[in-house]
């Protein structure tokens, strides 16, 4: 047997989280992190889905030395996993669901670099996987894509520079400039490339 991995709670309730956290302290397999140490994974503990919990999943993912982050909601749909999959969680879970034993083979799946998702969910994800972007329109409120910065971000996909876009799409330099900025400023983006990733990862290209 290994090490065990080590896992730190974050919940904006700290009854929730003082409990998620003594739950995993009788699993094996997983070591509860001390205050200030680093842990392999985070367990995230959340009602819904929305642009705060997006941030947070992209700032712990951002630390070094990068944990892996678990995800448990009170409500999720599935275009909502596709958003919180596509800004690095390894691990979905409804809270009804997550019980000690479940939670930590769902903590130790991404440590080990697999990602998992309630089976009923996974099966949703199936289905629109033809279709990804009208599942999400439907389903997801949060920002999404106009047709004019799909049409620039399929051309920044496709390697053309800020010129060529504005001469294919008949725009000036400034606004194809000003719509990569947007997309990356709203989605709290790093540059171009991520732009795209995350674009074609949450199905909106």
């Amino acid at each position: 047997m290994g090490e065990p991995v080590r896992v730190d709670v974050v919940a904006l309730d700290p009854l929730l989280e003082a409990g998620v956290t003594s739950a995993l302290h009788g699993c094996p397999d997983v070591e509860v992190a001390r205050v200030g140490e680093p842990a392999a994974v985070t367990v995230v503990i959340v009602d819904g889905v929305g642009h705060d919990v997006l941030d947070l999943v992209r700032s712990i993912r951002a630390r070094e030395p990068r944990p892996e982050v678990v995800l448990v909601a009170t409500d999720l749909a599935a275009a909502e996993a596709l958003h919180v999959i596509a800004v690095g969680a390894r691990g979905l879970l409804r809270r009804r669901e997550a019980s000690a034993a479940r939670l930590a083979r769902t903590v130790l799946a991404a440590a080990a670099g697999d990602c998992t998702v309630p089976p009923d969910m996974l099966d949703r994800l199936l289905e629109h996987s033809a279709d990804p972007l009208s599942a999400t329109r439907a389903e997801w409120t949060g920002p999404g894509l106009s047709d004019r910065e799909r049409a620039v971000l399929a051309l920044v996909a496709d390697g053309h520079e800020t010129g060529e876009i504005a001469k294919e799409l008949s725009y000036s330099t400034r606004t194809v400039a000003g719509v990569v900025h947007d997309i990356t400023h709203r989605f709290r983006l790093r540059n171009r490339a991520h732009a795209v990733a995350y674009a074609l990862r949450a199905g909106l290209l």
